[in-house]
């Protein structure tokens, strides 16, 4: 999935945020704006085409100084916020990037 495609529904500010999103937001602190951030900074590192109802991927960007990642779906006409969340050092490498084998 192209990040260019996913960044210009945010910049046109033609998304969602799920209320699961909306609640993992609160539980850890991230607000709108810092989301926003992290996914026009961050870069897709996993495509899960085959998703219904929409294609989505898994973004991983940084915000308030610590690795994120975040799931959106890229709907037919606007983006799907669907979660955000801290990902864990053990089942991660090479900067939150790249799954452990």
């Amino acid at each position: 999935m192209k990040i260019d495609d996913i960044k210009m529904h945010i910049l046109q500010d033609n998304y969602i945020i799920t209320f699961h999103a909306h609640k993992r937001m609160d539980e850890r602190g991230i607000s709108t704006e810092a989301l926003v951030s992290l996914i026009l900074d961050g870069c897709v590192i996993e495509d899960y085409l085959d998703s219904k109802p929409c294609p989505s991927a898994l973004i991983s960007g940084s915000t308030g100084g610590r690795h994120c990642h975040a799931v959106v779906a890229l709907c037919e006409n606007h983006l799907r916020i669907v979660t955000v969340y801290w990902p864990e050092d053990e089942k991660w490498t090479n900067q939150m990037t790249k799954r452990k084998s």
